[in-house]
């Protein structure tokens, strides 16, 4: 324990002692620490970055934009996002879900529009929510009474699990879409019927 607290002692001593401008020696310009580009990098990433999916199916084109939270060794369901609570189904910004068609999502009518896509993740069930307000930070703003459309999924455990936050539109047959969203070891997913 000693030795460990002199070695940090003799370390501090000796950055605070190289970090000193002499006098006599050059210039403060010419003093400077360089960041390796590895590092400024990694500072210029964001943690959740923009992204979105899109797809367009029969004429009909979907898109999802979110920005996409990784998991960096976390527990998500249950622990960050507290299951039976309201998620906006990403970082940052309330994630929307656009389409230009009236789409048929488990036999429950989405109009063309604009929506906030938010989520209550539970152990056995999700419930996905289609609400009007879709131009929030989080779920500041978030007031159940703007929900038009809530549809129940049962969550799928996938055999490798997702770091970032992904959504998927794909096309599944003739005037057919699945949505997906795969997030850690969880999958949740839905059809989507051009109308």
């Amino acid at each position: 324990m000693i030795y460990r607290l002199f070695t940090l002692l003799f370390l501090s001593a000796f950055i605070s002692l190289g970090c000193k401008s002499d006098p006599k020696s050059a210039s403060k310009e010419a003093h400077s620490h360089t960041v390796s580009s590895s590092e400024e990098e990694a500072k210029k990433t964001p943690l959740s970055p923009h992204t979105f999916a899109m797809a367009l199916v029969d004429g009909a084109h979907i898109h999802i934009d979110y920005s996409a939270p990784s998991v960096r060794g976390r527990i998500i369901f249950g622990g960050l996002l507290p299951f039976g609570e309201v998620w906006q189904s990403g970082a940052h910004n309330a994630t929307w879900f656009e389409t230009n068609k009236d789409l048929l999502i488990q036999d429950s009518l989405l109009k063309a529009g604009r929506y906030g896509f938010f989520t209550i993740p539970t152990e056995k069930e999700w419930t996905l929510i289609f609400n009007s307000n879709w131009e929030q930070h989080g779920k500041d703003e978030y007031d159940p009474k703007e929900d038009v459309l809530r549809v129940k999924v049962t969550p799928e455990i996938q055999e490798q699990p997702t770091e970032k936050l992904t959504y998927q539109v794909n096309q599944t047959g003739p005037k057919e879409a699945t949505v997906s969203m795969s997030w850690d070891s969880l999958l949740i997913r839905f059809k989507a019927l051009i109308q």
